[in-house]
């Protein structure tokens, strides 16, 4: 039984093995906070943010000031986060819609984006497909946005639809 196992250790490959990391292409504002362990590359992070640990946000997204993206977030190519948002645990950002049926196989052109605008709150565990959301809106815990937000307001469920109005008066 020895030597199987010695045996097997001789031919199994041996993986490529990459770590996490801040790479150095990532653009950081003033008073950055990021608690590691983190996957960040390629990408712009504005002023006085926060970066919770277990986060991976890709290249070419833009997050904007004074906002907070909470831990084992998941921020793919082609989003944008406005200024003055938050992202709770968990939430996840989908580039890929399998357009052609089936996952797009790296190729960039079948991928779409995603824009976030300004004071938009979004709740644990949530998952954003390729859309836009307006200014001044607050996601449930658990929601699946799957078409465009173009009105301030609560929004929950799978599709997410909008609960409440929102107003200066009842921010959340």
């Amino acid at each position: 039984m020895i030597r199987f196992i010695l045996r097997l250790k001789i031919i199994m490959a041996i993986p490529n093995i990459e770590k996490s990391g801040i790479n150095n292409d990532v653009t950081f504002g003033d008073n950055v906070s990021v608690v590691e362990p983190v996957n960040l590359y390629g990408c712009t992070i504005g002023d006085d943010c926060f970066i919770g640990p277990f986060v991976e946000i890709q290249k070419d997204v833009i997050i904007g000031d004074r906002t907070r993206i909470q831990s084992h977030t998941f921020i793919c190519e082609l989003v944008s986060i406005g200024s003055d948002c938050f992202i709770s645990h968990g939430v996840m950002f989908i580039n890929d819609v399998f357009k052609k049926g089936g996952p797009a196989g790296g190729d960039r052109t079948q991928w779409k984006e995603t824009i976030i605008g300004n004071n938009v709150s979004i709740g644990t565990n949530a998952t954003i497909l390729p859309v836009k959301i307006t200014n001044n809106v607050v996601i449930g815990a658990g929601a699946v946005v799957t078409k465009d937000i173009n009105e301030s307001g609560i929004y929950a469920g799978n599709p997410s639809r909008k609960i409440k109005k929102r107003s200066k008066h009842n921010d959340v």
